[in-house]
């Protein structure tokens, strides 16, 4: 980290509106304080990333949710070093993984939860090289689905056409594997609210079990699913990481002290930062899951 860097990014710190938090400032600002770990990012992504573009994205959903921005300085970087080590790209459309803003009552601050969308885990999964193919839908009230276990275990799901499925009552997530083996589990609606129960944020305004509720009862699922999946090193570190709050000190790494920045009274924006044009950073559309076969396996039980 070169020294006018390190000075601008402790600028930009020191110009928030709320100490100790990105309050305020404006994406060049927020974009300034990430590049201080831009090498420890760069270390740690996989090919298809940069460490300019996960910055960049992740200034860019800061700026732009200012609820985000007041969280603490360490919550956010701590949730962009997670990101960038599983490969995940800070974007909620992605649905790879979710920075949430709650009260942590534990510390009393206003923090980042780290989430992982069942799509980031699918795509831990894939990357094992053991999977055929994984996907997990939702199920609702008025879809026909059955499933059967036992000797000959089967799985049946029909989504209704109609426009209202009516409520949510199950998620199921199906692995078929290299070797010929397949795998699945199902959950239940208490199956999920039990999940949902012991998550920090799940009463915040941006959780994803407010917004994104499906999708939460699918990554219930697919998290089921786990145990009988060949499991990799990105993938267990997920499962720790996941709906947690992590610090730049849980990396051990290079980076800016915030413990040393020394807040003044009063210090207005500098007037070298001037508003930039985030319109290319957009994200890609993420990709649908593969088509679903017609049988599965028993819950709990690989078949080869």
């Amino acid at each position: 980290m070169n020294d006018t860097l390190r000075e601008r990014a402790i600028q930009a710190i020191k110009s928030s509106t709320e100490k100790g938090t990105l309050a305020g400032l404006k994406p060049q600002q927020v974009t300034d304080v990430l590049k201080t770990y831009s090498q420890q990012i760069a270390r740690v992504i996989p090919k298809h990333l940069t460490a300019e573009r996960v910055i960049q994205q992740a200034a860019t959903l800061i700026t732009r949710t200012p609820a985000i921005g007041e969280c603490s300085i360490e919550s956010l970087l701590g949730a962009t070093m997670q990101a960038s080590i599983l490969g995940f790209q800070p974007v909620s459309a992605l649905g790879q993984c979710y920075f949430v803003p709650f009260n942590n009552k534990k510390t009393r601050k206003k923090e980042v939860q780290f989430i992982i969308g069942y799509k980031g885990y699918l795509d831990l999964a894939r990357r094992s090289g053991d999977i055929k193919s994984i996907y997990a839908y939702p199920v609702y009230e008025k879809d026909e689905f059955d499933f059967e276990l036992g000797m000959h275990p089967k799985l049946k799901h029909r989504p209704s056409t109609e426009e209202d499925r009516g409520k949510l009552v199950y998620a199921y997530a199906v692995a078929h594997f290299v070797n010929g083996g397949e795998a699945f589990e199902v959950v239940t609606r208490h199956d999920v609210m039990k999940r949902k129960s012991v998550s920090q944020s799940s009463e915040s305004e941006y959780s994803p079990w407010k917004n994104w509720e499906p999708e939460m009862w699918v990554k219930t699922a697919v998290k089921k699913l786990q145990k009988w999946l060949p499991l990799s090193i990105e993938f267990q570190t997920a499962l720790t990481s996941d709906e947690a709050v992590i610090t730049p000190d849980d990396f051990n790494g290079i980076g800016l002290d915030l413990g040393s920045v020394e807040y003044p009274n009063n210090d207005e924006i500098p007037a070298e930062y001037e508003e930039v044009d985030e319109s290319d950073s957009q994200p890609a559309v993420a990709t649908e899951p593969e088509k679903q076969p017609e049988k599965a396996t028993e819950e709990g039980r690989v078949k080869s």
